[in-house]
């Protein structure tokens, strides 16, 4: 299939999501990805797309590669690690939100969709959340920076006339050892495959997404959205606990552990132990997951399964 002449920018292009994207993008459109690689990794660009190793918080440094660019795709984070501080995380995801606009801006560009989180909403939103819950009251840095990033971005439609479309993303699993908990599982059972220590009690109450999944949304978001402001929620209708997604994960893993716990009812401070996400208003679009919450983990835990070795 040959590009149809669009030129479409990913910031954040060789990260989890991102290359996904960029791949389910590749034959349609001339793809420029961007990334300074602190968290991404260039083996993870497909072929075919063009690549840049750039910090798009220097808008210096990234503007002409938005240059006649029709649509952005902001996956670029700066820092989620929830050890980092808290004005740190805050200060470094809103400048490269700030870098991106700018940029985009300068060059004209009329559409961007922007990856915030469910981590917007807190902990005390009505479960399945839609997007019209309010107000919003993260208990991270990360979160907070995620709602301040959309106020940023949505200025963009009276000040430059574009359209911003902000998909909130439940917790996205696939095929990377990114920290989070089932590749966090994953290493811990092939390190020690007859005992699994779990954060928190094991009770937390999550949806989980396929990275894959999130590509298509976002593609969906891009093609069907209306023009200006809009927010999207991007998960499974389903969500499983804690204890369940280990027994998933050891289960494909050929393993049977003893399980321990920490204690409390959160795996660390500033999570959020129950989410699930009302996704109707994205589903009016068109768009549908291919894997279920379990499905998702299934497959995770498969693609992560083969990259390692569990002792014998």
């Amino acid at each position: 299939m040959g590009h149809t002449g669009r030129r479409i920018l990913i910031t954040g292009g060789a990260g989890h999501i991102g290359s996904h994207l960029a791949a389910a993008l590749a034959d349609e459109a001339e793809v420029i990805v961007l990334d300074d690689l602190s968290s991404g990794s260039s083996d993870r660009v497909p072929t075919g797309v063009s690549f840049h190793e750039v910090d798009v918080s220097d808008v210096a440094a990234s503007a002409t590669y938005y240059e006649d660019v029709d649509l952005v795709y902001h996956l670029a984070v700066a820092e989620k690690d929830v050890a980092a501080g808290a004005r740190e995380q805050f200060r470094a995801n809103v400048d490269v939100t700030f870098g991106v606009l700018d940029a985009a801006m300068e060059a004209g560009v009329e559409r961007l969709i922007f990856t915030s989180s469910s981590t917007v909403y807190g902990e005390q939103a009505p479960r399945p959340t839609p997007e019209s819950y309010g107000p919003l009251a993260p208990i991270s840095p990360y979160g907070a920076a995620k709602v301040a990033e959309e106020a940023i971005l949505s200025t963009a439609v009276e000040r430059a006339g574009m359209s911003v479309s902000i998909a909130r993303l439940a917790n996205v699993v696939g095929p990377v050892f990114d920290g989070s908990v089932t590749p966090d599982f994953v290493e811990k059972l092939t390190a020690d495959p007859t005992e699994l220590e779990i954060l928190g009690d094991g009770r937390q109450e999550k949806s989980f997404i396929h990275a894959s999944d999130v590509a298509t949304a976002l593609q969906t978001i891009a093609e069907a959205a209306p023009d200006g402001f809009e927010v999207y929620n991007v998960g499974t209708t389903s969500a499983l606990s804690v204890r369940e997604l280990a027994t998933i994960v050891a289960d494909i893993l050929g393993v049977d552990p003893a399980y321990s716990y920490t204690g409390g009812d959160r795996g660390w401070t500033g999570d959020v132990p129950r989410m699930c996400l009302d996704v109707s208003r994205l589903e009016a679009l068109g768009w549908q997951p291919i894997n279920d919450c379990e499905g998702a983990i299934r497959l995770a835990a498969e693609q992560l399964g083969e990259q390692v070795e569990l002792p014998e």
